[in-house]
């Protein structure tokens, strides 16, 4: 009889080598939750140390055979790395293993491509999978191998069929590059006939599942998707945000919500997403948005800044908004809603929110108001008010 646990699909087996850098995760919590959101089932966690990667197997043979045996026993369908294989590292782990090994990377490349909704963004996450595939073309696939060399022939088993798809992934990149260059001209025109119509312009930034879209739906009263999920938003969504003043004047400004940063996110993800994230860099003034109650939240605002940077956002004027007060404890609420923070040796206006309750919203609209107004000529500032709800 056989004892053999029975393989399930979409069981996972999570990862992590711990190099000594500082942002290691040992519980793995948030690769499982991007394993959930793509919708995976983590079966067991292992860790290790190393000091750098092994050449062949990343984690070493004995490691190696530690996970396959785990996996084994879980009957687990796949496993997954919390870092970035190497295309031979790959390969390797799952001749070693008999199951499927995939990455960080991959698996954030197929939350995107499940998450996509717009033409854009779908275009955006289909350039950047077909710049990791290309990479992969290292004979892992068994239908790479239905090419067979023989007497006369150039070349060993698979080498035609390699060659042949990386002409077809390097001519679907070249095409979804001009059909996404022809979507950002049409995006960069009609942000600049916003920016003509509405010279103050906000951006929502921020770490995964920090609560913007729920904070965009409060301000604007809009209905975007908004859940406690990564990468629940994907698409930019622009309102019409309107801002009173205490002398009855106001003025409407456009308010963008856009997609969520995360460690480690793949360069080719922030090369597709230019023309998405294009929105932060044109942005007045930028809203980084903060997981208040999430202990790692200084390397999370870390990961964001350095994505700013990396899309030359990082001298947009910015303030901070510290969102889910609801779901911070009574020892770690702060004794008081405003204040200022330092980040990157500048000092930034720092608001602490609710967004699903409504706490300190008021006093962030106020501080909008008051920039819209310092930021604008006065012939700007009596401006019609504009229903938060329509699109701009």
């Amino acid at each position: 009889m056989n004892d053999t646990p029975q393989k399930t699909p979409g069981t996972t087996i999570l990862v992590g080598v711990d190099f000594g850098l500082p942002h290691f995760d040992g519980e793995l919590e948030e690769l499982g939750l991007l394993a959930q959101t793509a919708g995976l089932t983590p079966v067991a966690r292992i860790t290790c140390k190393r000091k750098a990667p092994d050449a062949a197997l990343f984690v070493g043979s004995g490691k190696a055979d530690e996970i396959k045996a785990l996996a084994l026993m879980h009957g687990a369908t796949e496993i997954l790395f919390d870092q970035s294989l190497s295309p031979a590292q790959q390969r390797n782990l799952e001749r070693h293993m008999g199951v499927a090994v995939n990455d960080r990377t991959l698996l954030i490349l197929e939350i995107f491509a499940q998450r996509a909704r717009s033409h854009e963004g779908k275009l955006q996450v289909e350039l950047a999978k077909l710049q990791y595939l290309s990479t992969r073309l290292v004979r892992r696939w068994s239908h790479l191998e239905r090419q067979s060399g023989g007497i006369g022939m150039r070349g060993g088993p698979g080498e035609t069929q390699i060659e042949l798809d990386r002409r077809m992934i390097n001519d679907s990149i070249k095409r979804t590059r001009e059909r996404l260059e022809k979507v950002k001209k049409q995006r960069s025109t009609q942000r600049r006939q916003r920016n003509r119509r509405d010279a103050f312009t906000i951006s929502l930034v921020g770490y995964t599942n920090a609560g913007k879209s729920t904070l965009f739906n409060a301000l604007v009263k809009a209905r975007a998707y908004a859940a406690d999920q990564l990468f629940a938003t994907l698409d930019t969504t622009t309102r019409q945000l309107y801002l009173g003043n205490a002398d009855g004047t106001g003025r409407s400004v456009s308010l963008s919500d856009t997609v969520g940063f995360i460690r480690d996110l793949p360069h080719g993800l922030i090369d597709a997403f230019q023309a998405t994230l294009q929105e932060a860099a044109d942005a007045t003034l930028l809203m980084h948005v903060v997981d208040a109650s999430n202990t790692n939240y200084p390397e999370q605002m870390d990961e964001v800044q350095k994505v700013l940077a990396e899309i030359g956002a990082a001298d947009v004027p910015h303030v901070l908004v510290f969102n889910k007060l609801d779901a911070m404890s009574p020892e770690t609420r702060p004794l008081q809603l405003q204040d200022h923070y330092t980040v990157d040796g500048q000092t930034v206006p720092r608001f602490f929110v609710s967004a699903k309750t409504g706490e300190g919203l008021a006093a962030l609209r106020v501080f909008l108001a008051q920039e819209a107004v310092t930021q604008l000529p006065e012939d700007d500032l009596n401006l019609q008010d504009v229903d938060s709800g329509v699109n701009p």
